[in-house]
């Protein structure tokens, strides 16, 4: 529960901040992506606005590596998460570096908007089922939060980022500037962001056909080991340490 807390206090601020930028200020990229390369020359300055953005995620980003390696509960994808926040770190300083910061917060808003409702829909879940009794305010809030995370999902990262950030990445820069530096480079990014993007789609395809064929009846991460599944240690031979903090249950 508090990592889930501590990652929709930042998702939902950070997004917020996207989210003002793009649709409150008079940035266009939003609504005109091709605009992100308009004037875009070597070495230009970055606003300052803009460059809090950076400087926020950045940070988050890069604490986020070690939090997946010793912080944060493993999971079955929890590689693929760690190659995430390698790229998307790798992301931000090189075009921030090289001044695609546009696109950068482009990118930026498309996808934390689904890490707002994922940690949304699991605080839910873990408040629903507390004191010995079930909470329905959190059950029903659980339930709309997963439905509004997957259709957020499919509309902002499977089909608003290529039809609006690798677009303008892959299409528009060229038009703006033949010469433009490390053209293949970035696109290799945001392209394996993308794969990412339908790696984990795949998760909420299972979870809707469990849920659907009365597999499960609750909601749940599909993501989370089972502690309860792993067989204990042999007789005789020392508890290894698990990864991350976990704690193996002992077997009765």
């Amino acid at each position: 529960m508090p990592e889930s807390a501590w990652k929709f206090l930042f998702s939902l601020g950070a997004w917020s901040y996207s989210a003002y930028l793009l649709l409150g200020t008079d940035y266009p990229f939003f609504h005109d992506p091709p605009s992100v390369f308009y004037d875009w020359t070597p070495g230009m300055a970055v606003p300052r606005d803009i460059a809090a953005a950076y400087l926020l995620q950045g940070s988050f980003y890069g604490h986020a590596i070690y939090a997946t390696l010793y912080m944060d509960a493993w999971r079955r994808d929890s590689v693929v998460m760690l190659l995430h926040h390698v790229v998307t770190l790798v992301l931000l300083v090189s075009s921030y570096a090289c001044r695609y910061h546009n696109v950068g917060v482009l990118v930026l808003f498309l996808h934390d908007i689904s890490d707002v409702l994922l940690e949304f829909t699991k605080l839910n879940i873990y408040f629903k089922l507390r004191g010995g009794s079930y909470h329905r305010l959190h059950g029903l809030a659980a339930a709309m939060g997963c439905v509004s995370f997957s259709i957020s999902w499919f509309w902002f990262r499977l089909y608003w980022f290529p039809l609006k950030a690798l677009y303008a990445t892959s299409h528009c820069s060229l038009r703006a500037r033949p010469d433009i530096p490390f053209y293949f480079f970035f696109n290799a990014l945001l392209l394996a962001l993308a794969a990412m993007n339908l790696y984990w789609f795949l998760y909420i395809v299972a979870f809707a056909a469990k849920m659907l064929t009365g597999q499960m009846r609750e909601l749940s991460d599909l993501r989370e080991y089972d502690v309860a599944e792993p067989p204990g240690p042999a007789p005789g031979k020392a508890e290894e340490p698990l990864r991350n903090g976990l704690v193996k249950e002992k077997r009765l």
